[in-house]
């Protein structure tokens, strides 16, 4: 009898421990995950506050002329201005590049909304760097950030806070990083690489995935239409990048990603005033996002072509955009510490 109790004994003692290492398992599966998860974000953290610092240049501004104070990004509503410059190692024109893509989004702190602004390449405005009108692509390839600045405020009447600057490489890695996006192209189109190999891009209409090359060739390509029709593809394409990044899918593509940006931007943003705009992209379904192009007509007085805008138009555009910041027209100036303004005759510069 005392022989089966010591088996019985053993048995039980068998099942127990069993037991508990299954339980240490379930227990300890999950801590490795959420260590794991947590280690990951702490390694992308310091990489990016490494990357993106590398990226910061001092554009000799504390302000723009606009605001009568520095504004800070965690409480005020600021404008950004996305400059997306030809500028390539086969071209090696980083000194005299022109703006490819321009945009200007504004971001409304209270309401987590962003409005992006498309501008035309082509657009004829006024481009205080040369002193005359010209095409607005071409203040960069003239006075680079600062001349590109002083002629979108002199245009839209709004402060520019601050500037991020990409070149065609950026583009490619970043889309390439997320392993492509998926986009409706609107016809066939045959268009260059970033190498400038005439007609290497050969697209089919339809809903498709693209990589780096073939995303760029469709935010470039305008043969079958026009500017306006160009900036929107281009911000389709950036909601479509936006939307994968953000995926669960590209969690783990986030360390390709920092690499793609930082080695291929520039900014006036510290990465501390970056984090700051984090709420807007966990905003989700939430976030307020609204896309706005410059309404015009053609326009060749001679061999050029221009992208002549809609004055009425444009007017409404600059209103919305001030509205959004939280100021008012020219006629006065924007106090960054509570949105509130100042009237002031003859603030404005412009």
């Amino acid at each position: 009898m005392s022989h089966n109790k010591t088996n019985q004994t053993r048995v039980v003692r068998r099942t127990k421990r069993r037991r508990l290492k299954k339980r240490a398992f379930f227990i300890l599966i999950p801590l490795l995950v959420i260590l794991a998860g947590v280690s990951y974000a702490s390694y992308l953290y310091i990489k990016a506050d490494s990357v993106f610092s590398n990226s910061y240049e001092d554009d000799g501004r504390e302000k723009s002329e606009l605001r009568e104070a520095a504004v800070d990004p965690t409480k005020d509503n600021v404008s950004v201005l996305i400059m997306g410059v030809d500028a390539s190692n086969i071209r090696q024109n980083a000194d005299n590049s022109r703006t490819d893509t321009l945009m200007v989004a504004t971001l409304n702190k209270k309401n987590d909304s962003v409005k992006l602004l498309s501008i035309p390449r082509d657009s004829y405005v006024y481009i205080p760097e040369i002193g005359r009108e010209d095409k607005i692509n071409h203040a960069h390839a003239r006075g680079g950030t600062t001349a590109t600045i002083d002629t979108v405020e002199n245009l839209l009447e709004i402060p520019i806070d601050y500037y991020v600057k990409v070149n065609f490489e950026a583009f490619i890695d970043v889309v390439d990083a997320v392993d492509g996006i998926n986009v409706d192209v609107p016809y066939e189109l045959k268009e260059q690489n970033s190498k400038d190999q005439a007609g290497a891009i050969h697209l089919l209409p339809g809903e498709q995935q693209l990589n780096g090359e073939e995303a760029l060739a469709l935010a470039r390509t305008r043969k079958q239409d026009n500017d306006i029709e160009r900036g929107k593809r281009q911000q389709e394409i950036i909601k479509s990048v936006v939307r994968k990044a953000a995926s669960l899918n590209s969690v783990l593509k986030y360390d390709d990603v920092i690499d793609a940006v930082g080695s291929n931007m520039t900014t006036n943003m510290t990465f501390s005033e970056m984090k700051s705009f984090i709420s807007y992209g966990t905003a989700g379904k939430n976030l307020n996002f609204e896309t706005l192009s410059l309404e015009g007509n053609d326009y060749q007085p001679g061999n050029v072509y221009y992208w002549q805008l809609d004055q009425v138009a444009l007017q409404e555009t600059k209103q919305t955009l001030q509205s959004h910041l939280g100021i008012t027209p020219s006629s006065s100036t924007v106090n960054s510490t509570d949105g509130t303004t100042t009237s002031e005759e003859n603030s404005s510069p412009y």
